[in-house]
């Protein structure tokens, strides 16, 4: 719904200046394959079951925990003092905050037009579609610059107090509640998204990042910051998952003083390597406390790691992944490849089938199909994820229920949801995101040119349907073998044996290249032609 509401007015002003028509994945003609596209299909599901055997082959058990390579950057001199400087941190702190400031005003009091307000083209392309980008790539920036809660620790700062009472909350946070904060928050984003029609208008934009920001300070001052950002924030969930493929991590190297502070909860509830916690039975306790920032902020500077490491590593790690926070790996797939779905053929005949229904909502029928849509997908996709898990029990020999194994390796699912996003968002973010260059000199639409740049016009050659294409292909194979590595991973730390673990990794390879071919499917739909 975004990038279609936004797409639409990016139309209206490349047709005046005599451009070529805007389409959901790039600007310009679509591109017609040079072979039909279920060769396309099939030799990317080939290549994932290709992969399948070289990982089964060369990825064996190997004895103690698991363990990579890596190198601490903190001990490099220079890096290590430039990072850890408040001449960078600060700098960086405050940019984040002026930007988060800057939004506010502009979506509040600029111009309630979404292609004339820097407030829609920052959240909507800029944030959302970027951030994700960065936090895979590179690591969880989100938690160096996340403006809700650098404002909350300049809050507290301000009041002072007892830091140990700051770190608790008001309140002990209910167990029970788990991250369904988070899940709720994350549905609720989804639907702004896809389906509300008015979620790119300036004004009512600012509304909801401001009721967002009260819910955000509050959970945290009610439980805690660590506490609210770990099971609350949806998007420190999401793109603390997504940090968990970057080649980056942070580590208290003292376990032992991280769980005796009471700092870690015994189970935390991210996927995190802290103390004991979140082992599976057999594991050798970890000798660091592995991506949890609460550790990391608490430990001494001469404790405190930044490692780099191997890609999709950090999905390998022992997790204690709970019911909610598997829920919340599956709605981060289902949804975006809901997102997709909505631009196919396929999606017209459904909203066509259940139009007779859907008009009993009146003029909303389109949003009430869409609604649906967005509850259905994510429970079909967790049906299925469920079934397959049911055979990787079956196969394996596994003892445990078929939902502790589907919650065993939902992570491996991630590297799968993070190469649909690529494939999904990456012409919207460098055609529509290009939008930011004129909207920086006025940000409000009052017909300003503080930089020189308000006068640019998009260049919608920029990325092009064919290259669109090939990249979306490339992404979406090495995702999906990547996925097949950390499932393999995961399934030697689970199993008996090795040939068990391979055994029972059949139905997750069924899934994963059937995925690989519905998810290519739903990408081409809009981009390429098939030949005649």
């Amino acid at each position: 719904m975004i990038r279609r509401l936004l797409g639409a007015l990016l139309l209206a002003g490349a047709m005046g200046l005599a451009a070529g028509p805007v389409y959901a994945h790039g600007f310009g003609e679509r591109y017609d394959l040079p072979i039909p596209l279920d060769y396309f299909l099939a030799g990317a599901a080939g290549a994932v079951a290709l992969s399948f055997v070289v990982v089964g082959l060369f990825v064996r058990r190997r004895p103690g925990p698991f363990g990579y390579p890596r190198i601490d950057l903190l001990t490099i001199p220079w890096l290590g003092r430039a990072l850890g400087s408040p001449l960078l941190l600060w700098p960086i702190r405050l940019l984040s905050v002026a930007i988060f400031g800057l939004i506010v005003a502009t979506a509040l009091f600029g111009v309630n037009r979404p292609i004339e307000n820097l407030a829609p083209t920052v959240v909507w392309i800029l944030w959302w579609v970027g951030m994700g980008y960065v936090s895979a790539l590179l690591g969880n920036v989100w938690m160096l610059i996340n403006p809700w809660k650098i404002t909350f620790e300049w809050a507290q700062a301000l009041i002072g107090g007892d830091g140990d009472e700051d770190e608790r909350g008001a309140f002990a946070y209910p167990e029970g509640l788990d991250v369904w904060p988070a899940v709720v928050i994350f549905l609720v984003f989804a639907w702004l998204e896809n389906v509300y029609p008015d979620a790119a208008q300036p004004q009512k934009l600012g509304i909801l990042v401001v009721l967002y920001s009260l819910v955000t300070w509050a959970g945290m001052a009610a439980f805690g910051k660590h506490e609210w950002l770990r099971r609350g924030e949806a998007f420190s969930v999401l793109f603390g998952l997504f940090a968990r493929f970057s080649p980056t991590e942070v580590r208290s190297a003292r376990s032992d003083r991280c769980a005796a502070s009471g700092v870690c909860e015994e189970t935390p509830i991210l996927p995190s390597s802290c103390g004991t916690a979140g082992r599976d039975a057999g594991d050798s306790p970890p000798d660091h406390c592995v991506d949890c920032y609460e550790c990391f902020e608490a430990a001494p500077m001469d404790e405190r790691r930044l490692n780099l490491r191997p890609y999709a590593v950090g999905l390998v790690q022992p997790t204690g992944t709970t019911t909610a926070m598997a829920l919340f790996v599956v709605l981060a797939l289902a949804t975006v490849t809901f997102d997709g779905l909505t631009e196919t053929s396929a999606w017209v005949d459904v909203q066509n089938a259940v139009w007779p229904v859907a008009e009993l909502a009146g003029g909303r029928a389109v949003q009430a199909i869409d609604t649906a849509g967005l509850l259905v997908i994510p429970a079909l996709f967790g049906a299925v994820y469920l079934a397959f898990s049911s055979g990787v029990r079956s196969l394996s020999g596994e003892r445990a229920s078929v939902a502790d194994v589907a919650k065993g390796f939902v992570l491996s699912l991630v590297p799968i949801a993070l190469a649909y996003n690529l494939a999904h968002f990456i012409s919207f973010l460098l055609i529509q995101g290009q939008l930011v260059i004129p909207l920086a000199s006025d940000p409000f639409g009052f017909g300003w040119d503080l930089f020189g740049s308000a006068g640019y016009r998009l260049n919608i050659d920029v990325i092009d349907a064919r290259t669109t294409w090939f990249i979306s292909v490339a992404a979406i194979v090495v995702g999906h073998i990547v996925s097949v590595y950390v499932a393999h991973e995961i399934a030697l730390r689970r199993a008996a044996d090795a040939s068990r673990a391979l055994r029972g990794q059949y139905p997750m390879l069924l899934l994963m290249v059937l995925y690989t071919a519905t998810s290519l499917w739903i990408i081409a739909q809009p981009i390429v032609n098939e030949p005649s």
